[in-house]
């Protein structure tokens, strides 16, 4: 499926950017089929290039090129009054051919992408440097890491690949939720023992609510002469 192409009611749009800063409900649009012939075919072509689909946004995109007339496409598209604003839930996507979801679904699960994907990354640098897990792992004769690599860098090393691009959002959606549950469910843990360790030790120093106080060491009785007689 072309990405940046959607409906709004049974009109086509091309989705210029997929969110309107400060107001995310909204997004803007235009209508190639509205447009004169030499600018749509324009516009289509640089939407079905690769830097076109490769654009998080279209708007990127057309930043950057020209209509055949030498005009730059974006900034002529605002003037003219062709981009036009409208709600994300109005919206219609087909991330792939067999599924259908509105503009502000899509924008919600691209969000939890973008802070899975942060996570994983957080992760792969913790474990990496062994300030998470403390393992140590095999090195070769040049001090080089074997074996394979740990769960976290596996997640990390895969998101990124051209695989896991061609898979469709959803897919990708549910697996990253599913990987920043389980690390922060395990953050969590890790908390709780920290908290836990932490008045432990302070009840252990005399420190804390729980502390026991020292008993005070008392002056020794004076023996009178009688008694010890």
């Amino acid at each position: 499926m072309i990405k940046h192409i959607g409906k709004h009611g049974d009109r086509r749009v091309a989705i210029v950017f997929r969110e309107v800063p400060g107001e995310e409900h909204m997004c803007l649009v235009v209508y190639p089929d509205v447009l004169p012939v030499a600018m749509h075919d324009s516009m289509m072509k640089v939407i079905e290039s690769e830097p076109g689909q490769a654009a998080e946004n279209l708007g990127d995109a057309l930043f950057r090129s020209l209509f055949n007339d030498g005009r730059p496409m974006l900034q002529t598209l605002h003037v003219e009054g062709m981009i036009k604003k409208v709600q994300t839930r109005q919206v219609t996507v087909t991330p792939t051919a067999n599924s259908h979801v509105n503009l502000e679904e899509m924008n919600g699960i691209i969000r939890k992408m973008k802070l899975g994907e942060d996570a994983i990354r957080e992760m792969a640098d913790l474990d990496a440097n062994r300030g998470m897990t403390g393992r140590v792992r095999q090195k070769d004769d040049f001090g080089r890491e074997v074996g394979a690599p740990n769960e976290f860098v596996r997640g990390a090393s895969v998101a990124g690949s051209d695989a896991a691009r061609a898979l469709d959002d959803a897919a990708i959606a549910r697996d990253l939720q599913t990987q920043a549950a389980r690390m922060a469910s395990e953050a969590r843990s890790l908390l709780a023992e920290s908290d836990r360790l932490m008045k432990e030790a302070a009840a252990m120093n005399g420190t804390g609510p729980d502390s026991i106080p020292a008993k005070k060491a008392g002056r020794a009785k004076k023996v009178r002469a009688a008694d010890a007689a």
